[in-house]
């Protein structure tokens, strides 16, 4: 059986079509396009006109591409972004007039269990998912999730709240996520032998390709790249003092992340300090993975 689930993010609109074979999940397809959801939510959190427009018109044409490949069910669910939104129920009857879809609005715990299904496998797992809007923590070992929270601090969030055009910036910013992440500090805090770290989301597959100086389309080499903190504060301050046109120069940076790279590296870098995370595991796979596990694999 071919599904699809495409998930309208703070920062993305990214689709999976898969198969799903004696309750696995195979033969998947990934598509994104940069959408800024959350960038479009004005002072009252109301999403624009234009932005709904947008989406429509892009959920649109990935419902297409994914029946064109035969797919039987397309899935459309949200997050951070639209969960926020003062006009979330405009948003939601725009979508199913255009596309025929309903859209499913998870909440940040949701949308942690969501990621921690996608990544993890049968060990002792931690989960960082940093997202445009928000960062998702869980941990848990293999369908189980022993504790999950959402955090308000996403790279296109902390991007509009304080900007970074240097290394003295960037940790300050640092500072600003360590600070968000106190208050549940504790309850993830795990000794490094009893659990291994995955990491998912742009930031991570984006700061792989940064630490081994690689192109960002080469896959094959950032999925279960393990990166440590110096890594991770090395790439940091090397992009914090550039500019946007000299970070476009990077082939190992994708295009549309250059301008909020670096404060998604700083929750990063915030989360692994304070968590005692020596290093972290990238994982291509996510609440997309999450979603179609949720409804397909038992």
């Amino acid at each position: 059986m071919k599904v699809a689930a495409i998930g309208i993010g703070s920062n993305s609109l990214r689709m999976l079509v898969a198969d799903i074979e004696e309750g696995r999940i195979q033969h998947s397809i990934r598509y994104r396009e940069g959408l800024r959801v959350f960038a479009a939510l004005d002072e009252n959190r109301n999403i624009s006109a234009q932005m709904i427009q947008n989406a429509c018109e892009h959920v649109l044409n990935f419902k297409l591409q994914a029946l064109a490949q035969g797919a039987q069910k397309v899935h459309l669910f949200a997050t951070s972004a639209v969960r926020d939104a003062a006009n979330q129920e405009a948003f939601i009857q725009a979508l199913e007039t255009k596309t025929g879809l309903a859209l499913d609005v998870c909440s940040g715990e949701e949308e942690a269990l969501l990621s921690f299904l996608g990544a993890s496998e049968n060990r002792p797992t931690g989960l960082i998912d940093i997202g445009g809007g928000s960062t998702e923590i869980a941990r848990g070992c293999g369908r189980t999730v022993d504790d999950a929270v959402s955090l308000q601090m996403g790279a296109v969030r902390l991007y509009r709240m304080r900007p970074i055009a240097s290394v003295e910036d960037a940790e300050a910013v640092v500072t600003l996520a360590s600070t968000i992440l106190e208050p549940v500090r504790q309850r993830f805090i795990t000794r490094s032998n009893e659990i291994e770290w995955v990491g998912v989301g742009g930031t991570f597959t984006t700061s792989a390709a940064l630490v081994q100086r690689i192109p960002w389309q080469q896959r094959e080499k950032i999925h279960h790249f393990s990166m440590t903190q110096s890594n991770v504060r090395e790439i940091m301050h090397f992009l914090a003092p550039m500019s946007l046109e000299d970070r476009l120069q990077l082939d190992c940076l994708q295009p549309q992340r250059a301008d909020i790279v670096v404060h998604g590296i700083a929750i990063l870098l915030a989360c692994m300090s304070g968590l005692n995370i020596p290093s972290i595991k990238v994982s291509e796979h996510g609440n997309l993975e999450g979603y179609l596990k949720e409804k397909y694999v038992f």
